[in-house]
């Protein structure tokens, strides 16, 4: 099997939020910005330790998300990228991505953003109706998210995503509609559109389950999904993966195509996950915890699990599948050694007789029907080790 080599991708999370939306799970936290500087202590103390393990570690991407990066101070979000390079070799060209919330950024951090070499920004609109961002938690206004939107553009910044949300409690197609038609007014070059998922023990799942929000229609959201394919392709968008679009090929994500091409990546801070020589570890989750173990210098990991050779092809397949691309053919043999076929015969020939799936000599992709039972075509590519 082909060692797929080191990281050339660095995740960084920042925990801090103003308020914590109604549906997030993420490992956020409000009201602990007593934290933020003994935390960015606690990140340039955890680069130190990756850069002893990983030496010569050469980065092309870096994306720094949360949480809400920039409700950091301009100073300390520079001093966390001045970190990266003083620890790690990072492309004249590398992809800088920081996650933002409309009403969190001024001239001022735009430019300071600028001047720490960030050149793309991912921005948590969600949707462009009030009330619906009331009903998800969101602090901001639709006109909030223009403005912030338009702030970025004066200051520079090329590569701008607008992450969208549809499937809302409530939410009509027309209400979509209109949504995804205010972002592309915008004109972003970058697109990021999710289904609402509901986890348990969040405000808004309580809510629904308690009959204070109306349920969500699985079909519905279906509809609205299947809307914006035609939407975004007559607007010129690129999809190239599942949930993403993009406006020419310099503006695809290259960040997030590591993830779905299963190559390693190098992640900090609290509740970071990243993937190192076939081992998958998560950082502790509590900013505090965290703070104290690398304080102490100790490594902040809480677990880790080897990826044996069974994983590792079910999780090159499943995400590999998100990409419109799908998975190649000859990477596949390259990295194991065998052909996809060898593996998964069966199941490719089954799905593709159930219209879900594309074959041919290049390699395998989702077929259109496929896009909205992603999950069900997923699962058939889950093998056990010797399986």
């Amino acid at each position: 099997m082909v060692n797929v080599g080191p990281p050339s991708s660095l995740y960084i999370h920042i925990p801090f939020c103003q308020s914590k939306c109604a549906y997030c799970d993420f490992n956020s936290y409000a009201g602990l910005e007593r934290l933020q500087e003994p935390y960015i202590a606690a990140l340039l103390a955890e680069m130190d330790l990756a850069a002893a393990r990983c030496p010569d570690l050469a980065l092309r991407t870096i994306y720094v998300g949360g949480g809400t990066p920039t409700l950091l101070p301009a100073e300390q979000l520079r001093r966390v990228l001045d970190g990266c390079r003083a620890c790690f070799r990072v492309a004249a060209d590398a992809e800088l991505t920081v996650e933002a919330n409309p009403g969190t950024l001024d001239e001022a951090k735009l430019a300071a953003l600028l001047a720490a070499g960030v050149t793309r920004l991912s921005l948590g609109v969600q949707t462009f109706d009030d009330a619906l961002l009331r009903q998800l938690g969101r602090i901001h206004t639709a006109q909030e998210a223009v403005e912030t939107y338009r702030l970025a553009r004066r200051a520079g910044l090329d590569h701008i995503n607008l992450d969208l949300i549809y499937g809302l409690p409530g939410a009509s197609l027309g209400d979509w509609q209109a949504a995804l038609g205010q972002a592309l007014d915008l004109g972003p070059d970058h697109l990021s559109l999710y289904a609402l998922t509901l986890h348990d023990e969040t405000p808004l799942a309580r809510a629904i389950a308690q009959g204070r929000a109306p349920r969500l229609d699985d079909d519905l959201a279906a509809d609205m999904y299947l809307w914006a394919l035609e939407a975004l392709g007559q607007a010129g968008y690129t999809h190239y993966e599942i949930s993403n679009w993009a406006r020419g090929p310099g503006a695809i994500c290259q960040h997030n195509l590591t993830y779905w091409l299963d190559l390693p990546y190098l992640g900090l801070g609290a509740g970071a996950h990243g993937y190192l020589e076939r081992r998958r570890y998560w950082n502790v989750a509590l900013p505090a915890i965290y703070i104290d173990r690398l304080r102490e210098g100790q490594p902040p990991t809480e677990g880790d699990e080897f990826i044996d050779r069974a994983a590792e092809m079910s999780e090159m397949m499943i995400l590999g599948l998100r990409l419109m691309a799908g998975v190649s053919e000859a990477r596949f043999a390259a990295r194991f050694g065998v052909t996809m076929r060898d593996v998964y015969g069966a199941e490719i020939d089954d799905l593709a007789r159930l219209g879900l799936l594309l074959a041919d000599p290049e390699g395998i992709r989702l077929a259109p029907p496929g896009y909205l039972l992603g999950n069900d075509v997923f699962e058939r590519f889950v093998l056990t080790e010797g399986g």
